[in-house]
């Protein structure tokens, strides 16, 4: 971890202790399917989806749907095709502002250069006036983008921004039809190879707008199986630990960047350099008061504020608390499979 990302997040993340007792798994019934929506991200629980690791802690049937942004997740949860989500801070926001049903589970990654602005013919800030520049929009880097134009006293009326999927900012860089992108890896780590970096989320972090990403649930589908969520969070945190315990092990030839880059898109000698863009969080970390025990209810209340003050979102909450909880990655970090 960086100097720069210890500052950016330190109001964020912490470690804390949390004492570990060991349970037995539960049986459960292989007749039910669990929907899940992922996004094809950089991150250690690439891994255990790759290796079949959740349906055997869940014994449970996993019908694995790919998106491209969080606020297509959302709408997913939203319409009940899918009962747990990968989403970004700023669609997290968002949904619990509009006081969708949905909890978070668990903590993936602090965004650090894992997103960022990336533009070609534009060498300052000033210089984004009139530019086209993409993101897709109620995403984290869709926040960050615009956190980063308050921050540089630019008004986001004399910018360009247009609404672009990852694959589709590939595509319209490839062709030449944009100036720049604020987007997330791999995607990203593709248009810096023939543009320059104008800021990254660590550096929008240090501005007063830090950005993770989570993993979401469906409440009805917590209430009705909580066994099944804790268990998908105890893989998630084993995939955490394990990147965390030797982060160099998982280098350019080993089977972990095998398996992220095959479910990614990423090519499988970046993912070592990819995986460094976040800070990823132990299930114990994330139970501190600095994390899910507090901390992920400012950033969401914080990240709601500004999207109204854009107009992004009609209204903001009183109270975030309802849409984060820190009891289920406690109660994951007490399973034993």
């Amino acid at each position: 971890m960086t100097k720069l990302s210890r500052r950016a997040f330190a109001a964020l993340i912490a470690a804390s202790a949390v004492s570990t007792s060991f349970l037995a798994t539960p049986a459960w019934s292989a007749e039910t399917t669990i929907n899940i929506g992922y996004q094809p991200i950089v991150e250690p629980s690439r891994v255990p989806q790759a290796d079949g690791t959740y349906e055997k802690a869940t014994k449970a049937k996993i019908n694995w749907q790919k998106f491209d942004g969080g606020a297509d997740v959302i709408a997913a949860i939203a319409s009940g095709s899918i009962d747990i989500g990968y989403v970004g801070s700023s669609p997290l926001a968002a949904a619990a502002s509009r006081q969708l049903p949905i909890e978070t589970i668990a903590l993936v990654g602090l965004i650090s250069e894992a997103e960022a602005l990336a533009v070609r013919g534009v060498t300052k800030p000033e210089d984004l006036a009139g530019k086209k520049i993409a993101t897709p929009f109620v995403s984290t880097a869709h926040y960050s983008l615009l956190t980063a134009l308050k921050h540089w006293n630019i008004d986001p009326k004399t910018v360009n921004i247009l609404n672009l999927r990852p694959p589709e900012i590939a595509a319209a860089w490839a062709r030449g039809d944009i100036d720049g992108a604020y987007v997330w890896d791999p995607v990203l780590s593709e248009i810096k190879k023939t543009g320059t970096v104008l800021a990254t989320s660590a550096d929008v972090a240090n501005w007063g707008g830090p950005t993770f990403d989570a993993w979401i649930v469906s409440k009805s589908f917590a209430d009705a199986h909580p066994d099944l969520v804790k268990a998908f969070v105890k893989v998630t945190g084993d995939a955490t630990a394990a990147y965390r315990a030797n982060p160099e092990a998982w280098n350019a030839t080993s089977p972990e960047a095998a398996k992220i880059a095959r479910l990614t898109g990423a090519k499988q000698e970046e993912v070592a350099a990819l995986l460094k863009g976040y800070i990823f969080p132990t299930l114990q970390e994330q139970a501190g008061a600095d994390l899910l025990g507090g901390g992920t209810v400012k950033a969401v209340a914080a990240t709601s504020a500004f999207l109204k003050e854009q107009g992004k979102i009609p209204a903001t909450l009183d109270d975030y608390s309802a849409y984060v909880s820190p009891h289920w990655v406690q109660d994951a970090a007490k399973l034993s499979f």
